[in-house]
């Protein structure tokens, strides 16, 4: 058997596997034989994909809700708070300010950084972070992991390990030192991966992905018979001459409507088989569906719209609804992993907090913002300048103190004057 099969552990005895060239390539990932021969087992292909996550995240779906999701996360300011009497105000003079606010480590911007932990929350599980400290022992960088390369152990002495190769090298580190931030239905060591506790709903839309991708890789038009009349007997040889032939000259998408020239009483019987059938347009939209079920995701948020509108109040409070139950969670695992792991129990204690700043996913709908803006001015829970600060302009004279509309009297004292 081949040295990959060995390697990722496929070999299994005594079971043949259908094989199919390895896409038109000169050479296959298999063994000798199979580099000679250009030609690659499909199972081994689809196990070595399933394994590493490239198969599931190759799909469009996948793909999408992913990115929203991180993309959405890793945008949304991430704020230190201190507790001043009963006000919650900003901390920019706390060291972890700049770190989680503007740029993690040396390499990466906010966005980069968190983008990429919440894409290993979604797909792994797991998102860990080297913790770098300086000559104090204060946090002075985040460096991300790759969550499919960590191993973790709960060792004797209940502290947790975690082990793996960066640079050749083995790196050994224990709690204190990684920032891990575990998805859900965690057992308190690790949270459970998607990619393995969903692998049938993604490796049966990956199926239907693979069908209507050797659909159109063969040809669809022509698609049919052709047929002699009852006195004319087509010799063996004959039959793959002119198999060859209607191969060589009408398969692929750059050959479809080119004309036939038929002779000795041959005719062409078009099959009935619609681009809408090869597609199967049905089968795969309930793949997006089931994907979209496993992320929390409303499907007209990733571009699947059938049977519903892309517009309207339904789907205004599908995208609440997202917000609410499926954003929100994640946003408070990763506030709890860090105030836990990053902030000592004093800090804790004396009221500093991290948080995400969700306004900023308001700034998107200018009648939305300008209605909450409105509400919170007219009852006194907002001020002018921290409604201008929002948006990001200068204050004004006056502008701290509450206001509040008074039309709300008593009927008995309508229409009197105020003393």
């Amino acid at each position: 058997m081949g040295w990959l099969r060995q390697m990722f552990g496929l070999e299994r005895d005594g079971e043949s596997k259908d094989i199919i060239p390895w896409r038109n390539s000169t050479l296959s990932t298999e063994n000798g034989t199979n580099f000679r021969t250009n030609q690659v087992t499909v199972a081994d292909a689809r196990d070595i994909m399933l394994a590493t996550g490239r198969g599931a995240i190759g799909l469009s779906a996948t793909w999408a809700c992913v990115n929203l999701i991180a993309g959405t996360i890793g945008s949304l300011p991430l704020m230190v708070y201190r507790r001043d009497g009963d006000v919650k105000r900003v901390d920019r003079e706390h060291p972890l300010y700049w770190l989680l606010h503007d740029s993690p480590n040396y390499d990466q911007t906010a966005v980069d950084f968190w983008e990429f932990q919440s894409a290993g929350i979604e797909l792994q599980g797991n998102a860990y972070a080297r913790i770098n400290r300086g000559v104090g022992g204060g946090v002075i960088a985040l460096t991300p992991v790759r969550p499919d390369a960590v191993t973790v152990r709960r060792m004797e002495n209940g502290d947790i390990q975690y082990r793996w190769t960066e640079n050749g090298e083995q790196v050994d580190l224990r709690s204190k030192d990684v920032l891990h931030i575990r998805g859900p239905l965690s057992d308190g060591l690790t949270g459970m991966s998607t990619l393995a506790t969903c692998r049938g709903a993604f490796d049966a839309a990956m199926a239907a992905d693979r069908a209507a991708e050797s659909i159109f890789a063969n040809g669809i038009q022509p698609s049919g018979i052709l047929a002699t009349h009852e006195s004319i007997t087509l010799t063996k040889e004959q039959r793959a001459e002119l198999e060859t032939l209607l191969q060589d000259k009408f398969r692929g998408a750059k050959n479809s409507g080119r004309p036939m020239v038929l002779d000795r009483g041959m005719e062409w019987h078009q099959l009935d088989l619609s681009p809408e059938d090869a597609q199967m347009i049905e089968t795969r939209g309930w793949g997006v569906e089931e994907i979209c079920r496993i992320f929390g995701v409303p499907p007209h948020m990733v571009g699947h719209s059938e049977k519903s509108t892309s517009w309207g109040s339904g789907i205004e409070q599908q995208t609440l609804g997202f917000v609410k139950f499926s954003l929100r969670r994640r946003l408070k695992r990763i506030e709890q992993a860090l105030e836990k792991q990053l902030l000592s129990r004093a800090e804790r204690d004396a009221g500093v907090s991290i948080e995400f700043n969700l306004e900023g996913l308001l700034r998107g709908d200018s009648m939305t913002r300008a209605e909450f803006y409105q509400s919170g001015l007219q009852n006194g829970w907002r001020t002018i300048n921290e409604v201008r600060a929002l948006e990001n302009l200068p204050p004004v004279e006056g502008g701290d103190t509450p206001r509040m509309q008074m039309q709300n009297v008593p009927i008995t004292e309508a229409g009197q004057e105020e003393e």
